[in-house]
């Protein structure tokens, strides 16, 4: 079911509908709201007193968790996004359309006057609130119905948008278009926009107040070979992050951010709660800045995947779990290269987050023995609920390395028989701890790990 949106400023309870989605029931929707706008917007201009009850509001939010849990028969991101646009543009041509056949009409009785446009809480009108993806190819639709959408018969809000793979002046362009109250989150992933680019996409979302979340990863950003013009561009990007004061959620995974994380991030005012930085190869001062900031007594997401955990890095880890362990919820150390005597040293760290609830060890090379004691350590950990492990290195097939097993499908590879026994075993530990509330699994698909905007 989708999560109730919240009401926007100035507006009246209205009449509205949560829905579960399938590809079936989302078409069925979609024709729906056009039939019923179609017959409220023809009574309209024939001036019919015909009234009843008609919706006002239908919140769409939360179709992608749905879609997550539904399966393969439903309705795509994208396909959603577009087959909605394209009622929206239908709904308001066949407004203007109305429109100009009721002016003609009354012409003909001797009347000049224009018709005027139905008011917005007419019957005339249903806002739609709804979790937004578009790439290159979906780009002009969605920008022609956000247009239409201003005045027309089909109002619709974004919750989330997701755009992927657009060009800095499409981006900009489309977040122009949004109306800005109720907008939560920005997804840009893939677009490769640099600093620069970065610098000149963030002004456009400075209005949007209640921005929680914004998600840029893979946006090429390199500063491990600073110049004086890269220092003044980080200097700006931080400048207008600091911009969006309910900024609580930041992902620049993939940004190669080495040594950079304070001047990056040291202008905000306000606390984040998630924080994402997978395989941006941060160096010890980025993780001891990070265990001092005002972030760490409040972050309850952080995600350090990729990063190399080696002794190094290890003690700097170790004070930055110190830090958060009062508030972490949700860790993500996946294709750290943490081997057993690394996730021994940590274990103590780990086991003070009494709050953890996820923790994500997927493609580091530990084995069957390391695991076994990782989960005798957590089973104190009384709100932990789901641990993605890696296939143990002792059950790699013979002659292979256990890197070999990320690269190639793990069922050719993999002893599968020493991985089913060593599973059992793993499950039995628990039921004898009465934890069977706990999933540790290898699964990475159909275990989805801890949203930051759900939790």
């Amino acid at each position: 079911m989708a999560v109730p949106h919240p009401q926007l400023p100035g507006a009246a309870p209205r009449r509205h509908a949560h829905l579960h989605f399938s590809r079936q029931s989302m078409q069925t929707v979609i024709l729906g709201i056009v039939a019923s706008l179609g017959d409220a917007m023809s009574q309209h201009y024939r001036m019919s007193r015909e009234r009843g009850h008609r919706l006002r509001l239908l919140d769409m939010t939360g179709a992608r968790t749905a879609i997550l849990e539904q399966g393969p028969d439903a309705m795509s991101a994208l396909s959603r996004t577009v087959t909605l646009a394209k009622a929206c543009i239908e709904l308001s041509k066949r407004r203007r359309s109305e429109a100009t056949q009721a002016a003609k009409r009354r012409r003909g009785d001797g009347n000049s006057a224009p018709v005027p446009p139905p008011p917005p809480d007419s019957a005339c009108v249903v806002e739609v609130r709804v979790d937004l993806y578009v790439n290159s190819t979906s780009f002009s639709v969605l920008r022609e119905a956000l247009q239409a959408s201003v005045h027309g018969p089909l109002r619709l809000r974004c919750r989330d948008l997701r755009a992927k793979e657009l060009s800095l002046r499409r981006t900009v362009a489309l977040l122009e278009l949004l109306e800005p109250a109720g907008v939560r989150q920005i997804d840009l992933s893939f677009n490769n926009l640099g600093l620069e680019g970065l610098n000149a996409v963030l002004p456009a979302m400075a209005r949007f107040h209640a921005l929680r979340s914004l998600q840029l990863p893979y946006s090429n950003v390199d500063l491990r070979r600073p110049t004086p013009d890269m220092e003044d561009a980080t200097r700006r990007f931080a400048a207008l992050l600091a911009q969006l004061k309910s900024l609580q959620e930041l992902n620049l995974g993939s940004s190669r951010l080495s040594g950079w994380l304070q001047r990056v991030l040291g202008c905000l005012q306000e606390p984040l709660e998630s924080l994402e930085l997978a395989f941006c190869f941060l160096l010890p001062a980025d993780f001891y800045y990070l265990s001092r900031s005002l972030h760490s007594s409040a972050l309850k997401k952080v995600d350090l995947s990729g990063t190399r955990l080696s002794e190094l890095l290890l003690p700097p880890f170790q004070q930055l779990l110190a830090a958060v362990s009062s508030s972490l919820l949700h860790l993500d150390v996946m294709e750290c290269h943490l081997t057993d005597s690394a996730l021994s040293a940590l274990a103590p760290a780990l086991c003070r987050c009494s709050r953890l609830r996820y923790l994500g060890l997927f493609s580091n090379p530990l084995s069957s023995g390391g695991l076994r004691t990782l989960l005798q350590d957590f089973l104190g950990l009384r709100e932990l609920r789901l641990v993605v492990y890696p296939y143990p290195v002792d059950c790699c097939g013979e002659g292979l390395d256990w890197s070999d097993l990320y690269g190639e499908p793990a069922d050719r590879l993999i002893d599968q028989e020493k991985l089913a026994r060593f599973s059992a075993e793993l499950q039995e530990r628990l039921a004898r701890a009465e934890r069977t509330d706990v999933v540790w699994t290898t699964d990475m698909c159909h275990h989805r790990n801890l949203d930051y905007l759900n939790l």
